[in-house]
């Protein structure tokens, strides 16, 4: 009879741990804010080249002027993430990209819009750290996979959504309304996360019975930098976050080329028309949200199973997606249909996003929990540092052979040793 008791109750038991989802429905929402607010550029740029003047290279610098502002600021955001909190920081960065958003949209000048972009990645650089630390302690170690996968398919969800959404609007009202729209919409979910956002051991939502299964692996309150018995410099020292550095870089290089050159490579090579853009602009990108997803799941239930550990399958999983993205990426160039090419730029999209999401998961396991947005951050700041170079040297690339072969092709060979640096480099977590 106690034994039908307790299986009657464990039903509640389950259904009260699910809050800690919502919490990731908000950081998925944001980050889809963030995207579109980079996707923006990549919608308007026809339309700005033929107003402006401007060029493929021009438009590829302004790609590279905002990854090196976002990779700068990597290294302090992180700092301040850990020092100061993530609901204040992530608040302030919302207000500040989102503005920089809407300048984007009054200037009209080349000086006036690198000055924008600066902004825009200045603003737009705590975002994922802070999404990275709030899942530490939000989530246990095994869940913190798919958790991260979730979030991070933002960065998929927004330039899915941006070709059909900000088509039409730039259809409609023109390109400049592209950013003045999101800017404002940035502002407005910046006031309603601050309004709902609590840690766990604050939150009045949370269950007793779903507060002590997060703590069961250490999670549940943010811990402060200050706490931390290794110095911010320090982590420097350490190999594996070296090799999350390099990784990161192999991975962001042919991320950007998609995401700044993506809609000119489908407009110029197969001759979408504008409105055709909406639709054939956002479906690679709906490979990468599956694989966001399905590449958090399946580390979760290799985990599940006592497979492997949690970092070990996060690990296997980026090297073996980042060898598939390099052959696929490689063989876009050598087909001539717009459906096969569809075909490789989904699969080569659902392969990096499934090493993104776990690269970012792979923070939470590496770092201590106190240090959990500089790791990250410091990882993001290598990737965008080094990639930061790939848009204007595809931009070049394309101006001065007048095709975009070589640009796929080197990119799909430097998103293949993200293999090697996460599985030779990226070994044993740091220990306080």
């Amino acid at each position: 009879m106690e034994a039908r008791l307790e299986t009657k109750q464990a039903k509640p038991v389950n259904f009260a741990r699910k809050f800690r989802w919502t919490v990731v429905v908000w950081l998925l929402i944001g980050g889809i804010i963030n995207y579109l607010d980079r996707a923006n550029l990549s919608i308007a740029a026809p339309e700005m080249m033929k107003e402006l003047g401007l060029t493929a290279t021009d438009i590829g610098l302004l790609g590279t002027v905002f990854s090196w502002s976002y990779a700068l600021m990597q290294l302090p955001s992180g700092w301040l993430i850990d020092r100061f909190g993530t609901r204040k920081v992530y608040t302030i960065a919302l207000i500040w990209w989102s503005g920089a958003t809407m300048l984007t949209g009054a200037v009209n000048k080349m000086s006036t819009f690198i000055a924008a972009r600066v902004l825009l990645g200045v603003g737009e650089a705590p975002c994922f750290p802070t999404m990275a630390k709030i899942t530490s302690y939000w989530f246990p170690k095994k869940e913190r996979g798919l958790a991260t996968g979730i979030w991070d398919s933002s960065s998929k969800w927004g330039p899915a959504l941006a070709p059909p959404l900000l088509v039409f609007l730039m259809v409609t009202f023109g390109w400049r309304a592209l950013f003045y729209i999101t800017g404002v919409i940035g502002i407005i979910f910046a006031i309603g996360f601050f309004i709902f956002y609590k840690n766990p051991d604050k939150s009045r939502k949370l269950t007793e019975m779903e507060l002590e299964y997060i703590k069961s692996e250490g999670a549940g309150s943010e811990q402060n930098i200050q706490t931390s018995k290794i110095k911010w410099g320090e982590l420097f020292k350490y190999r594996s976050v070296w090799g999350m550095i390099l990784g990161f870089f192999c991975t962001i290089w042919i991320w950007n080329i998609f995401l700044v050159f993506l809609p000119l490579f489908l407009t110029n090579v197969h001759h979408v028309s504008l409105k055709e853009l909406g639709i054939y602009a956002g479906i690679p990108w709906l490979g990468g949200i599956f694989g966001n997803i399905f590449g958090g799941y399946l580390t979760k239930k290799l985990v599940d199973k006592e497979v492997t550990t949690p970092i070990k399958a996060k690990r296997a999983l980026i090297s073996i997606c980042a060898i598939s993205a390099a052959v696929v990426v490689c063989a876009v160039p050598f087909v001539t249909g717009l459906a096969i090419t569809l075909t490789l730029l989904t699969l080569a999209l659902c392969f990096i996003s499934a090493m993104t999401g776990s690269a970012w998961a792979l923070a939470g396991d590496i770092a201590p929990p106190s240090m959990v947005a500089s790791v990250g951050a410091i990882q993001n700041f290598g990737g965008y540092f080094g990639g930061a170079f790939s848009p204007v040297v595809a931009g070049i690339i394309v101006d001065t052979t007048g095709s975009y072969s070589l640009a796929f092709i080197s990119g799909g060979l430097i998103a293949g040793c993200a293999a090697l640096c996460y599985w030779f480099i990226v070994k044993n977590p740091i220990q306080e």
